[in-house]
């Protein structure tokens, strides 16, 4: 549903049938892995691994190629196309040039393929999902209830132990984003890694026994010292940096004095909504900029800022 805010946002575009009921069976794993048409992304450590073709890059192997370029640690189907089956493949890390020296073969930072645009939305929507998918293998090859090492099962869609028994499964870690509001301002802050005049959203991890609406209060409370209100979900978004899902609101301010926490941020303040529409496009007078669209960030602003989004 592109119309949906979720769905422009980066890595949101996955065109890939999971077919989640047939995963379970090793036949199906084993026919799809067969299949001529099949073909693969692959990832050396936690860096995507592409083919410079002369006018862009591609992002997918032949089953057999992939094998030829690294020692293959784990293999997950991530579902089907009109083409055929989509794999993942997981190899040993090799060092930036020792990986630009085989042929065409390079590795980019999936950050910058996105930020970019040197893959198309769909085809970085299926490496959120493998990147995300392999990176959980590469960090679970052991039994966190026995220590036992645990094995692949599922397509790549459950680790199992044969020391106890224990079926381990795949994790996304949620991530509440807000944009605090009230009247005609809003509520930024910037980290000390963002690059010069880059403001953004507020954001931090919901944590266990805590809903998202006081998820977005707390975090708030405690980096910029607002207290909030009403709290309504926007959007979300995949971010597979390891593998989070960013869920994005919007929130009523009840008060306007910041008490900053400078151990997470730099600085905080409030904008207009006349700030934020210079940033959105880039001619802010005093040279602020939020974050690029692929980040729902970005979404969240001009949600407020030029759609009259309220919370």
């Amino acid at each position: 549903m592109r119309s949906e805010r979720s769905a422009v946002t980066g890595y949101a575009a996955n065109p890939l049938d999971r077919r989640a009921a047939e995963r379970d069976s090793a036949e199906r794993f084993a026919a799809w892995k067969a299949d001529p048409a099949a073909r693969t992304l692959l990832v050396a450590g936690d860096a995507p691994i592409l083919r410079d073709t002369g006018n862009g890059l591609d992002a997918f192997f032949d089953l057999a190629a992939a094998e030829r370029i690294g020692a293959v640690r784990e293999t997950v189907f991530l579902g089907t196309d009109a083409r055929g089956p989509v794999f993942g493949m997981l190899i040993d890390a090799m060092e930036p040039e020792t990986v630009q020296g085989l042929n065409d073969v390079v590795s980019v930072d999936l950050r910058s393929l996105a930020v970019e645009g040197r893959l198309d939305p769909e085809t970085l929507g299926i490496y959120s999902e493998g990147k995300s998918l392999l990176d959980w293998h590469r960090r679970h090859g052991f039994c966190a209830r026995c220590g036992a090492r645990t094995a692949l099962a599922a397509g790549g869609w459950r680790r199992e132990c044969a020391g106890c028994g224990a079926q381990h499964f795949p994790r996304t870690d949620p991530v509440a984003i807000m944009l605090a509001v009230k009247g005609e301002r809003c509520v930024l802050g910037r980290q000390a890694r963002f690059a010069p005049g880059v403001y953004s959203c507020l954001a931090g991890f919901i944590e266990p026994g805590e809903t998202m609406e006081d998820a977005v209060r707390r975090e708030l409370f405690e980096e910029s010292g607002i207290r909030t209100g009403k709290v309504r979900y926007l959007a979300s978004q995949p971010w597979p940096f390891p593998s989070s899902l960013m869920i994005g609101c919007i929130a009523e301010a009840l008060g306007e004095e910041l008490v900053v926490d400078h151990e997470e941020l730099e600085d905080c303040r409030w904008f207009t909504r006349e700030d934020v529409r210079g940033m959105l496009s880039g001619k802010h007078p005093d040279g602020y900029v939020c974050p690029p669209p692929i980040a729902i960030a970005h979404h969240l602003l001009r949600a407020w800022a030029v759609d009259d989004e309220t919370p």
